[in-house]
């Protein structure tokens, strides 16, 4: 961080520390609005995650700087390039890939000079940068806001008024986007990834000047309410994100191909290093859209709801054990896949690195409550955070409720109601809490609970867990005493970076995407999707297993049901020791009226 602004002094250049102390601003500042950017989160896709993503590409970038004064003492444009380059590296989704754009036109100026005229030059060159990289540029989103930030300040002048009138002028223009997409007007917000835009274009302005920007506080949010289908729900069903090495020529050929493949589209980047997002129905054709270009890697695929995925005749499981074969299920939920750079989740606090959550076999006990949290519960006091997980099976149950976690039980075809997830936060009885749904179905759901339970005074956070092994993988990396938003972040990196499976028993002949199925087969699952369809339930998990590490992997969690052959998970745990000598394996007991099988891979 730069030495502390003395009152009324303010910078007339952007220095190296200056530099450094505003990409450390930003990312604590997106931090602290990430939850609420992530509930107005309703464009291009209404998965409220983009507060996540541009916190996650924020921390990319810190990361980055910091670790360019820890090697020498860099100047100005040494620090804005690591600026944009790790924001390139790390960039999250489709605000958080724009946002990397942006910095990185920044940077091509800034390198050059670091005045007030300069700092007007580079925002003109980001907002350029940033709607090239965009396919299809929208109006009412984070590049309109970038544009009036660039307009406001496009006069120049000392370095304070240059940041100030580019911060009013992304303020004004945030408060217009409500009125520029259908979406946004009929959800009463604005466009989210240009809320974060101001975010940091306020942490320049506090950099500058020493004193953070005068600005209303948000407008709450509306109760929750049936949500009408919104822009990108219903769309393609996979989000996918790679970097790729390739020569502009050959991006050049990319885009084409990815603009006729799907919707989205953003590529960013230059000299060679790219990153590349997309949403598509064929997340094969993407990925090998990009192979035909180049090197990809770092590649990350991630399926929407079902509403938004396959088309007409692929079903799921649940279509299988219904009779049907059409799609189903709630509008907009969405899990990404967040991790550190290797693309895994780590915890914190173990000797070997890996996450464990208390009651496994291999004997590690982990809990999130502390004596004083029991005294002050005993004194009626609330506690200060809790978390409410959903949880199939009384095993799973108790394993949760052993490491502090509230449980609510779901039973086959019976999901908790809105009222039951009301009622169970108020049980946990803390002033901030943390909702595990573990189910992709129930996300609505949550969402409309924790709206209800915010209106009495409770901090709730949402994190989007689709599988029980999900919400396994959170609550191993929860840590009370970090801060709430950041405890919240750590705990989706971690979900979003397992894998999940299911196995499942069909109950009826139907077309799945795997092929036709018949009553008594067994169905694997892979992120919502039947991968396998087999006879023999060992031999259906060892297929799925495969698979699921033919990708990669450090550690395989194993749920196992009561009613599953004897043997199962030994054989499972054996067949992943033989033929993966680096991925460790945990089991965990369901209990009973839970699914034969749940497969995390971390």
């Amino acid at each position: 961080m730069s030495r502390a602004l003395q009152p009324d002094e303010e910078l007339v250049e952007l220095d190296a520390e200056a530099v450094r102390t505003w990409c450390a601003r930003a990312f604590d500042a997106l931090g602290r609005e990430r939850e609420e950017i992530d509930a107005i989160n309703v464009y291009p896709v209404a998965d409220g995650d983009t507060g996540t993503n541009l916190y996650l590409t924020a921390e990319a970038a810190h990361r980055a700087v910091e670790a360019v004064f820890a090697a020498s003492g860099p100047d100005t444009a040494e620090t804005v390039r690591a600026m944009a380059h790790g924001a390139l590296l790390g960039a999250r989704g489709n605000s958080g890939t724009i946002l990397s754009q942006l910095l990185r036109g920044m940077a091509t100026v800034l390198a050059d000079g670091c005045d007030g005229d300069h700092l007007a030059r580079a925002l003109a060159e980001a907002a350029r940068a940033a709607r090239q990289a965009v396919a299809r540029p929208v109006e009412g989103t984070i590049l309109t806001v970038a544009s009036a930030a660039a307009g406001a300040c496009a006069a120049g002048g000392p370095l304070v008024r240059v940041a100030r009138d580019a911060y009013e002028g992304a303020a004004g223009a945030l408060a217009a986007t409500s009125g520029q997409l259908d979406v946004l007007e009929r959800a009463g917000v604005v466009d989210a990834g240009g809320r974060g835009l101001v975010a940091v274009l306020g942490a320049l302005l506090e950099t500058v000047t020493g004193r953070a920007p005068d600005h209303a506080a948000p407008a709450p949010l509306p109760p929750a309410a049936p949500r009408e289908k919104c822009a990108g729900e219903g769309g393609p069903a996979y989000e996918v994100i790679y970097l790729l090495e390739a020569g502009d020529a050959a991006v050049e050929l990319l885009r084409s191909r990815l603009d006729a493949l799907g919707e989205s589209l953003v590529v960013v980047g230059g000299d060679g290093l790219w990153n590349v997002h997309v949403h598509v129905d064929d997340a094969g054709a993407a990925v090998e859209a990009g192979v035909e270009a180049g090197r990809p890697h770092r590649i990350r695929i991630t399926h929407f709801a079902p509403d938004a995925a396959p088309a007409p005749g692929r079903g799921t499981a649940q279509d299988a054990r219904s009779g049907g074969g059409g799609r189903h299920g709630t509008d907009g939920a969405h899990g990404q896949r967040y991790g550190t750079d290797d693309g895994y989740a780590h915890a914190c606090g173990t000797e070997d690195g890996y996450a464990h959550a208390c009651g496994a076999d291999d004997g590690y006990a982990h809990t999130c409550g502390t004596e004083d949290d029991a005294a002050r519960a005993a004194r009626g006091e609330r506690v200060p955070r809790a978390i409410v997980a959903v949880v199939p099976g009384e095993g799973l149950a108790g394993l949760c409720a052993e490491a502090g976690a509230t449980t609510v039980r779901t039973r086959p075809g019976e999901p908790p109601a809105e009222d039951e997830l009301v009622e169970a936060v108020r049980r946990a009885h803390a002033r901030e809490v943390v909702l595990l749904p573990n189910d992709t179905d129930l996300r609505e759901t949550a969402a409309a609970a924790a709206e209800r339970v915010r209106a009495e005074g409770v901090r709730v956070a949402l994190v989007p867990t689709r599988a029980a092994v999900q919400g396994i993988a959170a609550l191993a990396v929860h840590e009370p005493g970090r801060r709430f938003d950041e405890d919240v972040v750590a705990m989706t990196a971690a979900a979003g970076a397992t894998r999940y499976a299911e196995l499942a028993v069909a109950e009826h002949r139907s077309f799945t995407s795997a092929g036709v199925c018949q009553a008594g087969d067994v169905l694997g699952l892979i992120e919502g999707d039947v991968a396998v369809i087999g006879e023999d339930l060992t031999e259906t998990a060892r297929t799925v297993l495969d698979r699921m590490l033919s990708a990669g992997g450090e550690l395989v969690t194993l749920v196992v049901a009561d009613d599953t052959p004897p043997g199962l998970a030994a054989d499972l745990e054996q067949h992943v020791r033989r033929g993966y000598l680096a991925v460790d394996t945990v089991t965990y007991h369901a209990g009973a009226e839970a699914p034969p099988l749940l497969i995390g891979v971390e």
